[in-house]
């Protein structure tokens, strides 16, 4: 019976489908985190009688046929990637993006990452970079005696240095834009790295034409929703248990098909 093999594939799905939102559920306090959506796709169909095909010498056209499908598979598991909410922390180092764009940050092996996680620290050598110290694309030094630190919704750098009437521009922040955002590869850490998939990125400064502004004392929280999270959880619980019903179902049909005597 193909009810049991098919009963699988749903219980293999939604079993995908809650691992999904638990990740989501983990990651809701995790700064620029975008929530994931599984989608899923039927699997080919048994044509137990084709459509279309003639049912008669006179040229009868079958008007719908039979076909059992064979189950679900996992098309994608989607990253959406709306705007979180902004909470004000009140560090002059944390800096959230307002609209499209993600900050471009240098890893180790001289590629470039990017992140919406605008949590920043001043490493040694007075540059601005990401908690695992990773430099901010392009470098912007800050200089040892600067007692304050602006950064304007362009994203210009100033620094307020003893002795001088006006703050000094020391750096320009550059956002980095994508066609297509959800075919960025997550690295973890809050990183994403450039795919075919997600095109070349393009560069520019916070609030031009195609980029999001920048705001200094802010972060930008993650854009999962806890309600619709939990809704989802229960329709996907719910949907696993109709398919181990199918399988219990099943076997029982069969355990009666094997006692006819």
């Amino acid at each position: 019976m193909q009810s049991l093999s098919i009963a699988a594939t749903g219980m293999m799905a939604q079993q995908l489908n809650v691992e999904v939102i638990s990740n989501n559920i983990a990651n809701m306090s995790t700064s620029g985190f975008k929530r994931q959506r599984a989608e899923f796709q039927d699997l080919l169909y048994q044509n137990l009688r084709r459509v279309g095909t003639n049912s008669s010498d006179a040229g009868t056209i079958v008007p719908a046929g039979v076909q059992v499908g064979l189950g679900v598979k996992t098309g994608s598991v989607y990253r959406i990637m709306t705007q979180g909410n902004l909470d004000n922390t009140e560090n002059k180092l944390d800096i959230a993006i307002q609209g499209r764009g993600y900050f471009r940050v240098e890893l180790p092996s001289g590629e470039d990452a990017y992140t919406r996680a605008g949590s920043f620290q001043i490493s040694p050598d007075g540059q601005l970079v990401t908690a695992d110290g990773y430099t901010l694309a392009p470098g912007i030094t800050i200089p040892q005696e600067a007692t304050d630190i602006t950064i304007s919704r362009d994203g210009q750098v100033q620094a307020s240095i003893p002795g001088q009437t006006d703050a000094q521009v020391v750096g320009q922040i550059e956002l980095a834009s994508f066609a297509n955002e959800a075919g960025l590869d997550p690295l973890g850490d809050n990183l994403f790295v450039e795919t075919a998939a997600s095109g070349a990125p393009t560069l520019g400064t916070p609030a031009s034409t195609g980029m999001g502004s920048v705001l200094q004392g802010f972060l930008e929280t993650s854009n999962v929703n806890a309600v619709s999270e939990i809704t989802s959880l229960i329709t996907a619980q719910r949907a696993y248990e109709m398919n181990a019903k199918v399988i219990t179902a099943t076997d029982e049909m069969m355990s009666v098909t094997s006692n006819v005597k």
